[in-house]
């Protein structure tokens, strides 16, 4: 028989990351109206990658250790999510506004070349509540689930 509570580790963030995109689409939505296709949205308020990859560094700081090589590895790659949400997808996003510039200006048509998504990063404060919130709920289940 398989012992559901030794997949914790994995679960909770899992359900946490759920959660915090739950979170951001009703915030969103909330400012832009209701529509399901804002659930799949990028960027905005809270990161749900910041959420998600807080949930599993803490999940594995409690249940493997922080002295752990899993911590450290979960540690690792949680510091190139978090730059991902905030940095380079801010750049991704700096370039779409350039190149949709750069369409109007030559008056290039946009049928054939779309418009590009200019918000594609976090704002700093998108990322520091979503660590918080992926912290706060992680440890809320762990002792839940205790």
């Amino acid at each position: 028989m398989i012992n559901i509570s030794s997949f914790y580790i994995f679960l909770i963030p899992i359900f946490v990351g759920v959660v915090v995109q739950a979170t951001k689409f009703v915030v969103y939505s909330f400012k832009h109206g209701w529509n399901i296709r804002y659930a799949m949205t990028h960027g905005h308020m809270p990161s749900a990658h910041t959420g998600f990859i807080t949930a599993l560094v803490t999940s594995v700081g409690y249940y493997e250790g922080v002295d752990s090589g899993a911590f450290a590895v979960a540690v690792a790659v949680a510091i190139i999510v978090v730059d991902d949400a905030a940095r380079l997808r801010a750049y991704m996003g700096d370039q779409g506004r350039y190149l949709n510039m750069l369409i109007r200006q030559l008056n290039i048509n946009e049928d054939q070349f779309p418009r590009l998504k200019e918000r594609m990063g976090h704002r700093i404060s998108e990322v520091i509540i979503g660590g918080i919130y992926g912290f706060l709920l992680t440890m809320a289940l762990i002792k839940l689930l205790a």
